[in-house]
């Protein structure tokens, strides 16, 4: 197993699949990671050398924010829109859909089960 951005990825993944294990990194960006670096997309992570690991982790280092840096700064901007109150922030503190979609009939997974958050159960 190789330990990339404090993600373990199997060694039988391929390397552009397994690269999309770590939060952050998808499948584009896994492909411009690899262009860069030179590394064929149809390896596996089990097949790559330790220069080539070491080489995704230093770029991954420098050049992206992923894991618990990313997660941190979502949640930080989610905060400033409820602090200021702007029509986001108060959509995320009533924990509706913020970016217009219909509430009338779905929006099941953002506003939860019926009998919760004053929705009566018939």
């Amino acid at each position: 197993m190789a330990r990339i951005a404090g993600v373990d990825i199997h060694n039988n993944k391929k390397v552009e699949v397994g690269l999309t294990g770590i939060y952050g990194v998808g499948r584009e960006t896994a492909k411009t990671i690899l262009g860069v670096i030179g590394v064929d997309l149809s390896k596996r992570i089990g097949d790559l050398s330790e220069q080539d690991i070491s080489a995704i982790r230093k770029y991954i280092e420098e050049n992206l924010t992923v894991e618990g840096d990313l997660r941190k700064e979502i949640s930080l901007n989610v905060k400033r829109l409820m602090e200021i109150s702007c029509y986001r922030g108060q959509r995320h503190k009533m924990h509706l859909p913020c970016r217009g979609q219909k509430t009338r009939s779905n929006a099941r997974t953002r506003k939860g089960l019926a009998g919760k958050r004053g929705i009566k159960k018939k």
